[in-house]
């Protein structure tokens, strides 16, 4: 039998599991401003401090009931999440709950996309107070437009692809849970399931990500491409009696 070379041997992760989450009290601000027709979301805080709503309380502490049913060897060794206050509570309630005593790692890579001067506007406020924005936005798409001093879809990809290495670490986690928001999930979806910009956007045209909902890669081989096993999954929630919440982002998603 042939010497196996250290690169042979090497594993990393077998599994990533990606939570959106629970609905937040920005959330229900910008769908009251959307039905109200405001052009401006009166949401309590900047965005990297908006809270969750009580409801995103019940289905943060609800999804840590369902983790608390894995078998302890199929329970994630590592918590990673964004920055931002809805984010972190959700972790923070699902781990207690569960009664898990797995570190959370905070990562700046993993927070929402940054939206500049448009910032707290709904769709019509976008439309009246920068309608040159609007244009810009509706000829090159969601995907490659970056709003003055915001990002777009191609910036948080780009940091999300630093953070996919750790990943191949053998000396990594196996199981990773990451708790971030709905454009981080569709563009790790992007990432790690090789999609074309049309695909994505056709994507996020027809699908919002559930609050405290879960999807699922695996690749039990601990290296190569990973497999889809589950999106935008909320059964744990309904089967609890909890209330499933959907609150999309912009839905202004393709290119004109």
């Amino acid at each position: 039998m042939g010497d196996i070379r250290p690169e042979q041997s090497a594993r990393g992760s077998i599994e990533l599991i990606l939570v959106r989450h629970g609905e937040s009290q920005g959330n229900v601000a910008a769908s009251n401003a959307a039905l109200s027709g405001a052009e401006v979301i009166a949401v309590p805080a900047r965005d990297a401090d908006v809270g969750l709503s009580g409801i995103g309380e019940e289905q943060a502490a609800g999804l840590g009931r369902s983790l608390a049913q894995l078998p302890v060897s199929e329970r994630p060794d590592a918590i990673w999440c964004s920055p931002y206050v809805r984010a972190r509570r959700t972790a923070e309630i699902a781990a207690a709950t569960a009664g898990w005593t797995v570190p959370i790692l905070i990562d700046e890579r993993l927070r929402d996309r940054e939206l500049g001067i448009l910032d707290r506007l709904t769709t019509l406020g976008v439309e009246r107070r920068f309608p040159e924005e609007a244009q810009r936005r509706r000829w090159l798409g969601k995907f490659y437009y970056r709003p003055p001093g915001g990002e777009s879809w191609a910036d948080v990809a780009l940091r999300l692809r630093t953070v996919l290495p750790a990943l191949e670490n053998p000396a990594g986690p196996r199981r990773v849970l990451l708790v971030s928001h709905d454009a981080v999930i569709l563009l790790l979806r992007y990432l790690l399931d090789g999609l074309t910009e049309q695909e994505l956007l056709g994507l996020a045209s027809t699908t919002t990500i559930l609050n405290a909902s879960l999807t699922r890669y695996a690749r039990p081989d601990g290296h190569g491409p990973w497999t889809l096993e589950s999106f935008n999954v909320a059964e744990h929630l309904t089967e609890q009696g909890v209330t499933v919440t959907e609150h999309g982002s912009d839905a202004d998603v393709r290119p004109r």
